[in-house]
């Protein structure tokens, strides 16, 4: 392992910018590839929504959907180690993606790989929480019924005011803890503590363009769901991508 502590750096709006644009740069070189291997994600959705769906199980949906950003930095580690290729000028074709298996620090990445996993559960079990202490046992009968009581009930709003604050906590967490160590740990042999470390380091140095990041970062995630799910096999990989590049700007290499 590396001994030396990674340096985080101060950045700002137009370090974001530019990590976007070379995000969306690495995003065109290889456009076919990366939509074909993100499309499983909005699949898996829709497999998940249809199963919610059709089980009466219509409370877990949103809160489902929600913890997939949970781990979303882990199902990005392809993407990064992309980017990292191309910064190199390596070849940067999509099969490289599984390349981070045979990654020094394979062993890191996995440890946050399960801690990441454990926050999403942990999530799900506080929002089933939540919805049973607003609600009860009530199980809604159609989509109707369940959005008339979400969104014209006095009981809805609560579920949806703490359900949104505590699913706010839980994203700033997992955002502190992974929006720069998976790209560290691919980048350099360090431990999974360090690089959870410096990760935290980068957004308590950066408060503000970090914030502005998780906003630009759910903000498009939104957006590519909409059309059921569709455009996150745009969104995910720019986004990645762009995640990689932000890592250079905030860590010295």
């Amino acid at each position: 392992m590396c001994a030396v502590q990674p340096v985080v750096r101060v950045v700002d709006a137009e370090d974001l910018g530019q990590a976007l644009a070379r995000g969306i740069a690495d995003f065109r070189a290889q456009p076919t590839h990366l939509i074909f291997l993100c499309l499983i994600y909005p699949i898996v959705c829709l497999i998940v929504a249809r199963f919610t769906l059709g089980y009466g199980l219509l409370p877990i949906l949103f809160p489902l959907i929600a913890g997939f950003t949970l781990v979303g930095p882990l199902a990005a580690t392809g993407l990064y180690e992309l980017s990292r290729r191309r910064e190199r000028g390596l070849d940067a074709s999509w099969w490289h993606v599984f390349d981070v298996l045979r990654s020094p620090s394979i062993g890191a990445i996995a440890t946050l790989g399960v801690v990441m996993a454990a926050i999403f559960v942990a999530w799900m079990a506080a929002a089933l929480s939540i919805f049973e202490f607003v609600f009860g046992d009530w199980e809604p009968r159609s989509v109707a019924e369940f959005a008339r009581e979400i969104f014209t009930t006095s009981a809805g709003w609560t579920l949806i005011v703490v359900g949104c604050g505590v699913g706010f906590l839980f994203a700033v967490v997992t955002f502190t803890i992974s929006v720069v160590s998976i790209p560290l740990l691919l980048d350099r042999r360090v431990s999974a503590v360090t690089a959870v470390q410096t990760s935290a380091k980068a957004v308590l140095a950066n408060p503000r363009t970090m914030a502005v990041w998780g906003l630009i970062v759910a903000g498009a995630l939104v957006i590519g769901s909409v059309p059921l799910f569709v455009g996150l096999a745009v969104v995910l990989p720019v986004l990645g991508h762009s995640t990689w590049h932000l890592y250079c700007r905030m860590v010295e290499r």
